[in-house]
Order: structure tokens, then sequence, then C-alpha cells
């Protein structure tokens, strides 16, 4: 009778044993659940983080030197390049970065309206120019392109050859425009530009400090990225409401009010 006892004693220690085992075993194993979805998360924040900062984070400044203004800069420091009548009674500031594919594609979908718009004397833009991709991505693609952009706008140029190039933007992770060679030859498909002075001031970064000082603006505004689009002083970007037509219908609004 005993050694049937301590038989089923042990029997019950050894149940006990490969039980506690099993939680131990249970236990680690949430452990490592735990420890897994906390690195998925870490990595899920880093990668949000790292979105935000292409998108908004700040670059380092190029250390240009002297500010030269483009011909006919205007605003506050001569830091909008404007295209339109001045006596419109709308006003669109824009702040844009040629690297910047949300720029590209805001620029597809409204420049048609905002051309005719500026055409028509009804709609004054201002633009900003911006190299927030060179400090996100590196390089210094925002900066050159910036740069013969107001070269562009020396010669008068500038419209045109902005559109250029956002219509030939390259991927935001290609600096291609950080050759000046690249832009120069653009500056073939705008008629008259392609010129000895505009080539010079491409090569020698004219332009460089009044790009950066352009973007330490930016910076101070407190923007959220590129390109910020201000309709009396509202982010039209952000409005999801707001589409070609309706910026077209509040700018002849306000022409014949």
């Amino acid at each position: 009778m005993s050694g049937k006892n301590d038989e089923g004693k042990r029997a019950a220690r050894q149940r006990l044993a490969a039980e506690r085992e099993k939680q131990k075993t249970s236990e680690r194993r949430r452990r490592t659940l735990i420890v897994a979805a906390a690195v998925v998360c870490v990595l899920a924040l880093a990668t949000v983080v790292g979105v935000l900062a292409a998108n908004s984070g700040k670059s380092k400044s190029s250390n240009s030197g002297p500010v030269a203004a483009p011909s006919g800069a205007q605003g506050k420091d001569g830091l909008a390049i404007p295209v339109g009548r001045d006596g419109a009674k709308t006003t669109l500031t824009v702040w844009e970065d040629f690297r910047c594919p949300a720029c590209q594609g805001f620029e597809a979908e409204y420049r048609p309206t905002i051309h005719e718009l500026t055409g028509a004397g009804e709609l004054r833009v201002e633009y900003h120019l911006v190299r927030l991709i060179d400090g996100n991505l590196k390089g210094t693609g925002s900066l050159r392109a910036a740069n013969a952009a107001a070269c562009a706008q020396d010669a008068g140029k500038f419209s045109a050859y902005h559109d250029v190039l956002y219509e030939n933007q390259p991927k935001e992770t290609d600096d291609a425009y950080a050759d000046n060679g690249r832009l120069i030859q653009l500056a073939g498909k705008v008629s008259g530009l392609n010129t000895p002075a505009f080539q010079k001031c491409v090569k020698n970064g004219t332009h460089d400090g009044w790009v950066d000082k352009s973007h330490q603006a930016f910076q101070s505004g407190g923007f959220s990225g590129t390109p910020t689009v201000l309709l009396n002083g509202k982010n039209i970007v952000q409005d999801p409401s707001m589409t070609p037509a309706k910026l077209k219908q509040t700018v002849e609004a306000a022409a014949k009010g």
C-alpha cells in the first residue's frame, strides 16, 4: 500500500514538474512575442519618423556665402519670385522643392489652372524655393535646381523653366539635379534661356545664398512640408475639398468682387 502511495506521489510530482515546465515554456514564448512586438513597433516608429523627416525635416546650410537675389524678386527679404499681375486681387504663396515628388504632383494637377488665372491677370503667384530633400536624403540637387531657376528668373524665363524642371524631375532618391550640366541641358527646352550668362550663373551658384535664405525662412515659418501652398493664409494642399475648379472659382469671384 505504501509503495503504491509513493508511486502515486512521484507521478503527481512529475505531472506538477511537467506542468511547471510547460508554464515556463509558455512564459518564455510570451516574453519573446512581447520583445518581438516591441521591436516591430520601434521599427515602425522609425519608419514613420523617417517618412515625416523626408517631408518636413531640416537641411543644413550650404554655407554658400553672400545673398544675391534674382532679378525681380519681391516680398520680405526679396525671397519671392512673382508670376502674374502685381495688381491681382488674389495671391497664391507656393513653397516648393524641385526634388519633391509631392510638389510635382501638385504642379501636374494645378498648373493648367494657375497658368490660366495668371494669364488672365486674376492671380499672382509668389514662389519660394527650398532645399528640403537635400537635408533629408542628402545631396545638392534641390539647391542646384533652385539656383538654376533663379538664374532663369534673371533671364525672364522662370515660369517656363520651373515647369521644365518638374516635367523632367528625377526620382526623389536620384540626385540628378546636382549636375549643373543636366540643368543647363534642360534649359535648352526653354527658348532663349541657354545662354552664356545663364550657364555662368548656374555653374557659379550665383543664387545659392539666396536659396539658403529662402529655406531658412521656410523653417522659421513652421511649415510642415512641401509643397506648402497658401491661399488667403490657408494651406490648400491640406484641404481635402480643394480642387483646381474650386481654386478657379475662388480666384474669379475675388476678381469680380
